[in-house]
């Protein structure tokens, strides 16, 4: 989701370069704790240089110029990072194993407001006059919605893992900041516990919007994550004077809301009214949320109208489209199993899970003759261990962060009862994980998926993936961090109209291309990531450097390494502010040395965006289905 349109960005990007080269830069410095007297020498001399930096900006700004009292009236140089407490490597804490099965005597909850309170120490409370306005106009979390969230009660036994699965839960909430559950030692017995819950909201409410003067062109969009703080999320976005659209404008809106009765079940509602692509949903679903749920499953409906790719040739300038529309009812049911434990305080991670999906579509316009009115049954059996460790600085810039980790296999089967034609449908995934915080996280996944008519495979994909990032370094308040993202799909007898992309998530982040399109892909992705002691307007600051390389064919028999790939680098700013809904914005330079003929793309690009590129793969079991070829 962008925030200013392109053309606006250059000049705050150049900026932003010369304030980090000079030392009188425009920013934010949070005080360096004090050297120990067992530090080396080179520690020193670093911690040195840092304060002499955040000193060089403390003097600009109490100048009595017109530069000296704006920094004054932005900045402030005295903020420390937080103390956090409770952040063990691994999140299940076996401290916590005495407690089980005793008796919940109390539960305590304190709700955090988004602005001046800390999680790590109740006794601070908003110091200035923004803190409080932003307070005002956000309606704190409800104490009965973080009840609702907790897996256990009052006057219950405590079962095994119930409090870090809890936490674990609110803090992945998108309206917590962050969350913890401790137990009151002090009061506790042989037979009974009290329980004291925290939480810190963020502002929840939050928008974004853009606007180019030259072609009246713009975009508003408007997002509440915890509507009157009951937990409900809503956003809408529209978007004007669109040209060469069949209409000037474009709308869309969602609602959801979340553990239904307690039940953890969750409502979805989608309305969009776009140009080329049209939707009406509604859904329940109530997923695998811990790792000791039973019970899982959907059901719902979509109606669809869009407008899809035809294969390009070589001698095409513009892409070619085709309309579809059609409808879809679909429902499944999941449960799991447990084994065995003769350990009475221990919970076994393992679970044997199965599923059973039916999906009914019915097209009224159809792209190709590919398409048919269909009814698929799909089952699935899965083996699946969960696994949570506690880290920082991965994709936020401090907060609490819950790495899964694990593995997780599954074997699919179905049939499909078509119009046109009948077929099977085989599917494998293998997935693992690991992490230390010596080494890091690493993830690699492989799946093999497939229809099979008449002995003959079809609209089959070959899907290979790993993701690594190294632990943090750290040096004084500057910490570091490197990603590394592989992707291998191959398509195999896939439909003409079905093609791959490297543009931005696929493949090149910030390339776009309308004609570039195969059946074979391979993308290979690097970022950096340094996080900065400065801030900006309470947005933190991190240097973002990227390459990323992608490789694209066509044909049942095609290598994509036989052609030059497709290359994109780029480096650029991060801005997070952990309190906003939208949190994180990103300003980047990139450069394409390759460019696919017949379109004009620049080769350099300056581009915004809200999203981070990477994200995590959890080893909870999903709804049985076909394999996603895109």
């Amino acid at each position: 989701m962008s925030y200013l349109h392109p053309r606006f960005c250059c000049l705050p990007l150049v900026c932003l370069l010369a304030l980090l080269l000079l030392p009188g830069g425009v920013c934010h410095g949070q005080e360096v704790p004090p050297v120990t007297q067992d530090s080396t020498l080179t520690d020193t001399t670093r911690q040195r240089f840092d304060d002499r930096m955040i000193d060089n900006l403390k003097k600009l700004s109490e100048r009595k110029t017109v530069m000296g009292k704006l920094l004054k009236s932005v900045l402030v140089f005295d903020r420390v990072d937080e103390e956090v407490y409770g952040l063990d490597a691994e999140l299940i804490q076996r401290e916590y194993e005495k407690h089980t099965y005793k008796i919940v005597r109390r539960i305590d909850i304190m709700s955090l407001d988004a602005f001046g309170y800390s999680i790590h120490d109740t006794a601070r409370v908003p110091q200035n006059i923004f803190e409080k306005i932003g307070n005002s106009l956000h309606v704190k979390t409800g104490r009965g919605l973080i009840r609702n969230k907790l897996l256990f009660e009052k006057m219950e036994p405590l079962e095994p893992l119930a409090l870090v699965e809890s936490e674990r839960l609110l803090r992945q909430t998108d309206y917590l900041l962050d969350a913890r559950i401790i137990v009151n030692e002090e009061t506790t017995t042989q037979d009974s516990v009290d329980v004291f819950v925290i939480t810190k909201d963020i502002f929840s409410l939050g928008g974004s919007g853009s606007y180019t003067p030259s072609s009246s062109r713009g975009r508003i969009s408007l997002r509440e994550l915890n509507f009157l703080g009951q937990g409900h999320r809503a956003e809408i976005s529209y978007r004007f004077g669109l040209d060469n659209r069949p209409r000037s404008w474009e709308a869309s809106g969602y609602y959801t809301v979340e553990n239904i009765g307690r039940t953890y079940i969750t409502a979805d509602m989608a309305y969009v009214e776009k140009n080329f692509y049209k939707e009406k949903s509604a859904y329940l679903h109530r997923d695998f949320f811990a790792t000791n749920t039973k019970y899982a499953g959907a059901v719902g409906a979509s109606w669809i109208n869009e407008r899809i790719m035809l294969p390009p040739t070589d001698e095409d300038s513009i892409p070619r489209y085709s309309n579809l529309v059609y409808n879809r009812q679909d429902a499944w049911l999941g449960r799991s199993f447990k084994f065995k434990s003769y350990y009475l305080g221990y919970e076994p991670r393992g679970r044997l899970i199965t599923g059973l999906r039916f999906i009914n579509t019915n097209y009224s316009v159809k792209a190709t003759e590919n398409f048919q009115d269909n009814t698929l049954v799909m089952g699935s059996l899965g083996y699946s261990i969960r696994k949570y460790y506690k880290d920082r600085y991965l994709f936020g810039f401090g907060r609490t962060e819950d790495i899964p980790a694990g593995s997780l296999l599954s074997l699919t089967a179905g049939y499909e009862n078509g119009d046109l034609r009948q077929r099977k449908y085989l599917g494998a995934s293998l997935s693992l994980a690991r992490y230390t915080p010596t080494f890091g996280y690493l993830y690699g996944r492989a799946s093999y998926d497939s229809f099979v008519r008449e002995g003959e495979w079809e609209q089959g994909v070959v899907q290979l993936e790993s993701l690594y990032f190294t632990r943090l370094h750290e040096r004084g308040n500057w910490k570091l961090r490197h990603f590394i993202w592989g992707r291998g799909t191959w398509g195999i007898n896939r439909n003409p109209e079905e093609l791959l992309s490297i543009n931005n998530e696929s493949g090149i982040r910030g390339f776009r291309s309308n004609l570039l399109r195969g059946s074979r892909r391979v993308a290979l992705n690097y970022e950096a990531n340094l996080y900065t002691p400065f801030s900006l307007f309470g947005f933190k600051l991190a240097t973002v450097f990227f390459a990323d390389v992608a490789w694209l064919s066509t044909g049942n028999k095609s290598i994509p390494f036989k052609d030059p790939p497709y290359r994109g680098y780029g480096i650029g700013f991060r801005f997070r502010n952990e309190y906003l809904s939208f949190s994180t914005i990103q300003f980047l330079i990139s450069y394409y040395p390759q460019l696919p003929p017949n379109e004009t793309i620049n080769e350099f690009k300056i581009f915004e965006s809200s999203r981070p590129y990477y994200d995590f793969r959890d080893f909870r079991f999903t709804r049985p289905g076909v394999a996603e070829f895109y």
